[in-house]
């Protein structure tokens, strides 16, 4: 058993694992963030999405001794001060929550991609969201309300 140290959610955390370990299951298993789902466990679903040192990754491919001295963002540490973050609160108003499976993971993809620029597209969006999949939309309105979420803070960044 080993110990893992790095940030979780803005707070440094020791995870006793051992290194083969997949940050998927650690997270639910040790830390009980249930936020990041596990689809397929072979990372073509993008439900367990997480920010790995700011890159969206799928966590059922990660292993535990990569995650050493890193810092890791779920779909819990997306909440603004307890309440929905700007991204949260535009899927909900764009209607792009659906089941919710998919959700957590497709946030924090959106997170990623608001995180490494500003101006997006369509396209940029799509691209960032390739790799999450959803049974129950088009994603058009997950588009929407990552495009919605990239407009207002822009517009409140001009404030």
């Amino acid at each position: 058993m080993d110990s893992i140290q790095f940030v979780l959610n803005g707070k440094p955390v020791s995870a006793p694992c051992h290194a083969g370990d997949l940050l998927a299951d650690v997270l639910r298993e040790i830390f009980c963030l249930t936020g990041t789902k596990e689809g397929c466990g072979k990372g073509e679903c993008g439900a367990c999405t997480v920010i790995l040192n700011g890159q969206a990754v799928n966590s059922c491919l990660i292993l535990m001794s990569q995650v050493q001295g890193s810092s890791v963002m779920t779909i819990e540490g997306e909440a603004d001060g307890g309440g929905l973050s700007g991204l949260q609160k535009a899927f909900v108003e764009e209607g792009a929550v659906q089941c919710g499976y998919c959700t957590p993971g497709m946030i924090m993809s959106g997170r990623a991609l608001l995180e490494s620029r500003q101006d997006l597209t369509e396209e940029d969006i799509r691209e960032a969201i390739a790799g999450n999949l959803c049974r129950c939309t088009g994603y058009s309105k997950i588009v929407r309300a990552i495009g919605r979420a990239a407009k207002e803070r822009k517009e409140g960044d001009r404030k």
